[in-house]
């Protein structure tokens, strides 16, 4: 499996505040497989979008 990263999104947002939550949420409303990682060496939140290999 491969995946891609659609998005990135600081992870000091405010609190209460979810961008790549509500990010990946409108994503999967459109049928995508997205799912949302954290990338500690960035202290970002990644949107990742899982593809198979033939795709």
């Amino acid at each position: 499996m491969v995946a891609k990263v659609l998005e990135r999104f600081p992870a000091g947002s405010p609190r209460g505040s979810w961008p790549a939550e509500e990010y990946a949420a409108a994503r999967r409303a459109e049928g995508r497989p997205v799912t949302v990682v954290m990338d500690l060496e960035s202290d970002s939140f990644l949107v990742v979008l899982e593809k198979r290999g033939e795709d």
